[in-house]
């Protein structure tokens, strides 16, 4: 529980900084290696950013359209049919937004009455529980459980009542690095369809699937496709996270609701950044599979690091992130482990009970980032082995 601050809204007095912005701090002020927050240390693509640099000498630098430039909600358009064989129509099903949290909050204020209920997984995002907050809505929890971070359905069936409004769905999940199987999308669609339920779902991960498996949209499911709302962004896909260009698309009546929200928060942002990702959708197969290939090479190099060191590791199926638990090296508490270990070793991680409503199951467990440059993960890997010896 963060100090109560008297000015705050009752609602959002759990909610103090992010642990991602103090862990960053930490990391500048102990000269540490971050591989807490979830940012790459290099650019995206060349073309990408050069097409930026065009769209502002072309003059794109007012407000764009409401929805977002016709060619970015083609180019998402025509990216759902492409990968996934999702029909999506540009002119009524897709909303540019600044980033995917702010379509996460837009969806949650437009779709949520205050006091309704919202069904998401822990260890959740933290915006998640944030977003919620703001609009009123109660959170109530399933939890992932190691080290395959499955879920009991039972659980699941057991949290909806008459004041569930929807479930808040991650896939590639963060900060596990699940990815959620065919089996397991199908359970939470049935129970959406039989109850009623709507369904948001954050892909931002949806090209960092690794080992042969597949992300798979859960509006792509028999009777879904009406009742899902999919948000994504291109900060994980193209590696320009401080663009904040993300999106949503549904069907047009839910997709209505969520722009009349999102029009009062940013009303628009990132004119000639919006030119750019249209172009950067279009990459080739080449770049979505290089990428992949590039994380999980990345993903080997820390996990294999962490494991000799002396972490008991949940080696992820996808996204950025690595999940450990501390106990094999003797420690209990993630946060104090966390706060401590830039002093131990010079390298940053997150706590990853702030991910979860049940700090019990949290509290052992940390998650370190692995989408930096190879000699970089070498390095923190280095400073980790000394854990070992350490004990």
């Amino acid at each position: 529980m963060t100090e109560k601050n008297p000015y705050l809204a009752e609602r959002l007095q759990d909610f103090g900084t992010t642990i991602f912005a103090e862990m960053s701090a930490l990391a500048v002020r102990t000269d540490s290696i971050n591989l807490g927050q979830g940012f790459p240390d290099t650019d995206g693509p060349n073309q990408v950013a050069e097409a930026a640099i065009r769209a502002i000498r072309d003059g794109h630098n007012q407000y764009p359209p409401g929805l977002g430039i016709e060619s970015l909600r083609i180019a998402v358009s025509e990216h759902q049919k492409r990968f996934y064989g999702i029909e999506v129509d540009p002119e009524t099903e897709v909303l540019i937004t600044a980033g995917a949290s702010e379509a996460l909050a837009a969806s949650l204020i437009a779709l949520v009455e205050p006091g309704q209920e919202v069904i998401t997984f822990e260890p959740y995002f933290d915006v998640y529980a944030a977003a919620i907050a703001m609009a009123g809505g109660k959170r109530r929890v399933v939890t992932l459980k190691t080290p395959d971070y499955s879920f009991d359905y039972e659980e699941l069936v057991s949290k909806v009542n008459s004041n569930t409004r929807l479930i808040l769905l991650n896939s590639p999940h963060n900060p596990t690095g699940k990815v959620f199987d065919h089996q397991e999308l199908s359970q939470i669609a049935k129970l959406a369809v039989e109850r009623d339920l709507l369904v948001i779902t954050d892909e931002v991960y949806e090209h960092l699937v690794f080992d042969g498996l597949s992300h798979i949209p859960i509006s792509t499911l028999p009777d879904m496709s009406e009742r899902t709302l999919t948000i994504s962004s291109a900060a994980k896909t193209f590696g320009f996270t401080g663009w904040k260009i993300g999106w949503a698309h549904g069907p047009s009546e839910l997709l209505s609701a969520v722009r009349i929200a999102k029009q009062f928060l940013t009303y628009v942002n990132g004119a000639p950044f919006q030119h750019a990702i249209a172009e950067a959708l279009k990459l080739d197969e080449n770049y979505y599979m290089g990428l992949a290939l590039d994380m999980a090479k990345k993903r080997d190099i820390l996990c294999e690091g962490l494991e000799k060191a002396g972490f008991e590791v949940f080696r992820p199926s996808g996204t950025y992130y690595a999940t450990v638990d501390i106990r094999p090296l003797g420690d209990e508490d993630g946060i104090e482990f966390c706060w401590d270990l830039p002093n131990r070793c010079g390298v940053v991680a997150v706590p990853n009970e702030v991910f979860y409503d049940n700090k019990n199951i949290g509290k052992p467990l940390v998650r370190f980032a692995y989408c930096k440059k190879p000699e970089v993960l070498d390095h923190a890997v280095e400073k980790l082995l000394s854990l070992k010896a350490q004990k």
